[in-house]
């Protein structure tokens, strides 16, 4: 079920310690794709957040939640959820929602491996193609 509603084009994160992955809706909400890999040690995540928020007209930002197979949240998740804060305040008026990125790196490091592609070689491609999954479970209502 696609959001063809005022929540879109949505802005997806996938957040990590070295590299965060981004991914983006068009304005319809009908398709997610990748956009780029923040190297955190080179760029202020959160400016280039809000950069690429204000340039896409950004209407609600969708941060991947690291969420145990139990369904309970460990130390990876507080950390995200600690981003999320710092982020949600650095643009205050983008409604920011989690949803379980279960699987998501996983999945499209397999879907680079298919298709013939080093995925060692390939980590910030993996991140932005995580960032895809992100979004798209949040489209389908996950």
């Amino acid at each position: 079920m696609t959001r063809l509603d005022d929540s879109h084009p949505a802005l997806g994160i996938d957040p990590g310690d070295a590299r965060i992955g981004i991914a983006a809706t068009d304005p319809l909400g009908i398709l997610a794709h990748p956009v780029e890999t923040i190297d955190v040690r080179k760029t202020d995540p959160f400016e280039r957040i809000a950069a690429l928020a204000a340039q896409r007209n950004i209407r609600t930002l969708v941060l991947g939640l690291p969420v145990r197979i139990d369904g309970t949240e460990g130390s990876a998740a507080a950390k995200v959820r600690a981003f999320g804060e710092k982020l949600a305040a650095r643009v205050p008026g983008i409604p920011l929602v989690y949803v379980d990125e279960a699987y998501t790196t996983m999945d499209a490091a397999a879907k680079l491996h298919e298709a013939g592609r080093n995925a060692k070689r390939q980590k910030a491609v993996i991140d932005q193609a995580a960032a895809v999954g992100i979004l798209e479970a949040w489209m389908a209502g996950n």
